[in-house]
């Protein structure tokens, strides 16, 4: 590794912490030109696919805002940060075991109902009738009396 105040490429590694969850590597390096001291950090580096917006265009998969998609339809609603966190990761779980290097909009607001749907039946028809962009009340009340034959989930708390 490149020291960062001499830029010579020789240092060495005196000492490897792991973080507590494991998922980060500290090492303290010292640079065998100027003797100076500092830190990296290694994590593992996981691709996402890149999202195709309806125009076609291509973003990267943008987990915060995920985050506020869902606590926009949250809003007000008697739901732990516990459960939209498992919600979210799950949400990325299916991402990264579908293996694709790009998915559409469309299937990610798919899997954001499909969750919202098990967390808060309200939340559900707030999210859907923004996400499928109704046209009429008819299909709007087709969706409430699709929520409301369902059993009630239990409240997540």
């Amino acid at each position: 590794m490149k020291c960062p105040f001499c830029g010579t490429p020789g240092t060495t590694v005196a000492d490897t912490r792991i973080s507590e969850d494991g998922d980060i590597v500290r090492r303290r390096r010292r640079c065998l030109s100027c003797d100076k001291r500092f830190h990296t950090c290694e994590r593992a580096e996981i691709l996402l696919p890149q999202v195709v917006k309806k125009n076609g265009s291509r973003v990267d998969f943008d987990r915060e805002k995920l985050l506020a998609s869902l606590w926009l339809a949250l809003r007000k609603r008697p739901v732990t940060v516990e459960a939209v966190d498992a919600a979210i990761q799950g949400i990325v779980e299916k991402l990264l075991t579908q293996g694709e290097r790009e998915i559409p909009s469309e299937k990610i607001g798919e899997m954001v109902m499909d969750e919202l749907k098990k967390i808060d039946k309200v939340a559900y028809v707030r999210f859907a009738s923004v996400y499928r962009n109704f046209e009429d009340v008819d299909a709007f009340s087709d969706l409430v009396n699709e929520v409301s034959s369902r059993p009630a989930p239990q409240p997540v708390r």
